[in-house]
């Protein structure tokens, strides 16, 4: 996790009442919510809602690694890591077999950048490869996500991106893969059938 320095306004956590109005807008629109008060309680949620032997997508994200998340699906757990099974292809000449393998899991795991208080979520990406799954391809979608990503609008929300995730993902991506990154491609999601998506709320700054 990098160190930069980001304005205070995006990584303050919000006040019970701002939480309470964002958690019943996001239920109005058909997604499902809990609270989790840390990190190791946020990875037993989610791992309490996936069946063992499900084929699972941990989609790359700080606050998954941050949560456990990714080598609790990864590393030779109960689940079919998705993950796994993509990256022992060759993209060279077996790239759309691994979109299908990523983009179409019984359950896509992952993060958001931004969450509007009337309930609207925001994920930016730079290649887009994980905005299939969450907009339609997997069966179900498990975000977790922490509070200081609760907004007031989309207008706030587009100045969290840019202002403050991307600049943090710029400096990881430079000191992962020696490359920028960059805002390719934006999700909103305003609502969704219910039962579909889950969203894991933490009482903690989580990810960026």
């Amino acid at each position: 996790m990098t160190t930069t320095t980001a304005p205070d306004r995006f990584t303050t956590l919000p006040g019970e009442q701002e939480l309470a109005a964002t958690i019943t807008a996001l239920e109005e629109h058909g997604f499902s919510v809990e609270v989790a008060n840390d990190l190791d309680a946020a990875r037993q949620a989610v791992l309490a809602r996936i069946p063992h032997g499900s084929s699972v997508m941990t989609n790359t994200s700080v606050t998954l690694q941050e949560a456990g998340l990714t080598d609790a699906i990864n590393d030779g757990g109960p689940y079919d890591s998705a993950r796994n099974k993509m990256f022992a292809l060759d993209f060279a000449t077996q790239a759309q077999q691994m979109k299908v393998i990523g983009g179409q899991p019984d359950y896509a795991l992952g993060s958001v950048h931004a969450i509007t208080r009337d309930g609207v979520l925001v994920i930016a990406s730079s290649s887009g490869s994980q905005l299939a799954s969450y907009a339609w391809g997997a069966a179900s979608v498990i975000f977790v996500a922490g509070t200081q990503k609760l907004v007031p609008d989309l207008a706030a929300a587009r100045d969290r991106i840019y202002q403050h995730s991307l600049v943090l993902e710029d400096a990881r991506a430079q000191a992962a893969y020696g490359q920028h990154s960059a805002v390719g491609k934006l999700l909103e999601i305003h609502s969704e059938l219910p039962g579909r998506i889950h969203i894991v709320l933490v009482r903690q700054v989580v990810g960026y």
